[in-house]
């Protein structure tokens, strides 16, 4: 953390800060150890901490359905056998119930896009200073831990969506009737560039939306708990804090849980909108 007297701002900033690896100003490569190098990293700079933390949770997804794909058992199943069958099922019937074509990759997809939000926002319920607080001890200036408080990474999933909602509208409908769709579509040909300009919005916002609501959700979230942690700065505040934090706490698995499945129904809605052709449109 930079130096200087522990203020109520200063530990909002810090704790709202990227471990951030980039350019400094001298032309040198490295970590950022103070918000002024943070801010002059720019576009370019790497949040190591939000990388690290949704490819761990990524992979501990992973690990997870493979340990119980293999333990796998027609008899009497275990308790991780009966959730991830229990989450499978509920995936496969809600893609059913919004994506209606056929494709052998969207129900894995979808599946994979829930979970791994879900454990991305799931880091939001573990105490705001707890790992923080290690990693400065440890001599890392800045932690976050909750990827999805990060535009980067939500940004990242949303144009990752974009991209395939692309690939399967030109697939199924071909370069032209692509353009077709998007330029002779609501009003009559002769407005075309009225259509472009509108469908052409609308097409463009829905990775813009999908990747924002996620992360001022989960950043709302992440602020109010830091919030929330400046009241134990003494006995009277801390028991009204530690009340609150535990109501919130409670509320909040209702968001992170409700922003994964959004994400998901989304994401199915627009590559099924992908697959209409333009007759269907």
């Amino acid at each position: 953390m930079a130096a200087g007297p522990l203020t109520s701002e200063s530990y909002i900033k810090h704790h709202l800060t990227n471990l951030t690896w980039g350019r400094h100003s001298d032309g040198t490569w490295g970590f950022a150890t103070t918000d002024e190098q943070v801010a002059e990293m720019g576009f370019l700079a790497i949040h190591v901490d939000s990388m690290l933390w949704s490819i761990g949770l990524g992979i501990v997804f992973l690990s997870i359905f493979t340990l119980a794909a293999r333990r796998a058992t027609t008899g009497v199943p275990s308790m991780l056998q009966n959730a991830v069958e229990a989450m499978v099922s509920f995936v496969d019937e809600t893609i059913r119930s919004t994506f209606n074509h056929k494709n052998a990759m969207i129900a894995p997809m979808a599946l994979t896009v829930f979970v791994w939000i879900f454990l991305m926002n799931l880091m939001d319920l573990v105490p705001v200073d707890w790992i923080p607080h290690l990693a400065t001890v440890l001599g890392v200036p800045y932690m976050k831990i909750v990827p999805t408080t990060d535009p980067n990474i939500t940004m990242g999933m949303a144009f990752s969506v974009f991209a395939l909602i692309l690939i399967y509208s030109i697939k199924q409908k071909g370069v032209g009737g692509f353009f077709g769709e998007l330029a002779f579509h609501p009003f009559p040909k002769y407005l075309f560039p009225f259509n472009l300009f509108l469908e052409g919005v609308t097409l463009v916002a829905k990775p813009i939306s999908l990747g924002l609501r996620l992360f001022g959700n989960l950043y709302a979230g992440e602020m109010i708990f830091i919030l929330i942690a400046l009241m134990y700065g003494s006995l009277a505040t801390a028991l009204v804090g530690g009340v609150l934090q535990w109501i919130w706490a409670v509320f909040h698995v209702l968001i992170i849980t409700l922003q994964a499945f959004i994400f998901m129904v989304l994401t199915a809605v627009y590559l099924s909108q992908a697959h209409d052709l333009a007759e269907d449109h």
